[in-house]
């Protein structure tokens, strides 16, 4: 059984292998079948390979192949096999394959946010790379660190953050937080007397303390990506 956007999915890939013999890119099959996020593409093709419908090529980022023919699958639709049919229940689709340890998904890089005062986070265009493995369920998105508040929770600057997208948090956890509607800074967030306060991870910088309304939870650290030149 495949449901509509699995099927609508898997028809699309194999037209573009057809087509010209290229993996379409995980923005492409976001915008064929209108999804928000990429990380909803990673879900349908996660998906997929468990149906045993593709499977993704090792070492290389945008291999897929299809392994079924979508169209022998009606979306939410199970084929039952003849009850006597021993053959063709044992044989009714190849093993699942293991996800290759270098799948990537690309994230939209929202520009620069401080480990330090509060600068600006700029919504850009630009993309990010990264390892599947690194993230978790949800819709993400990527900022570039500027400054070294953070240094001690071993965030540097340079450092790509992985920000899982929420509006809420629990006391204690990094997170972007927006400052009266302008600027965007990474901290620990406390609630404290009435009060929230962004804690940096450095003693020489101090604590940024604001009235509740003046703070906006934008996203909670998934996870960071650091280049080394």
């Amino acid at each position: 059984m495949l449901t509509a956007k699995q099927h609508e999915l898997v028809l699309f890939i194999q037209k573009r292998l057809e087509e010209s013999g290229i993996s379409p890119s995980f923005e492409e099959m976001k915008e064929a079948l209108d999804l928000k996020s990429k990380s909803g593409v990673h879900r349908l093709i996660s998906a997929l390979e468990e149906r045993g419908f593709i499977r993704r090529l090792p070492n290389r980022a945008r291999a897929l192949e299809v392994l079924k023919n979508p169209e022998d699958a009606v979306p939410g639709i199970a084929a039952a096999a003849p009850a006597n049919d021993v053959v063709s229940r044992t044989r009714s689709a190849p093993a699942p394959q293991p996800a290759p340890a270098n799948d990537v998904i690309e994230l939209p890089l929202h520009g620069r946010i401080a480990a330090g005062a509060p600068i600006e986070a700029l919504e850009g265009q630009s993309s990010l790379p990264v390892p599947a493995a690194l993230l978790g369920p949800g819709d993400h998105y990527a900022l570039e660190v500027s400054g070294d508040s953070m240094i001690e929770a071993g965030i540097f600057d340079g450092d790509f953050a992985l920000v899982k997208r929420t509006d809420t948090a629990r006391d204690g956890e990094i997170v972007v937080a927006l400052v009266d509607n302008e600027e965007a800074t990474l901290k620990y967030l406390h609630r404290d007397g009435g009060m929230v306060r962004l804690d940096p991870a450095n003693p020489s910088h101090s604590p940024q303390v604001y009235q509740p309304g003046q703070v906006q939870v934008q996203g909670k650290l998934a996870g960071l990506l650091r280049r080394y030149h």
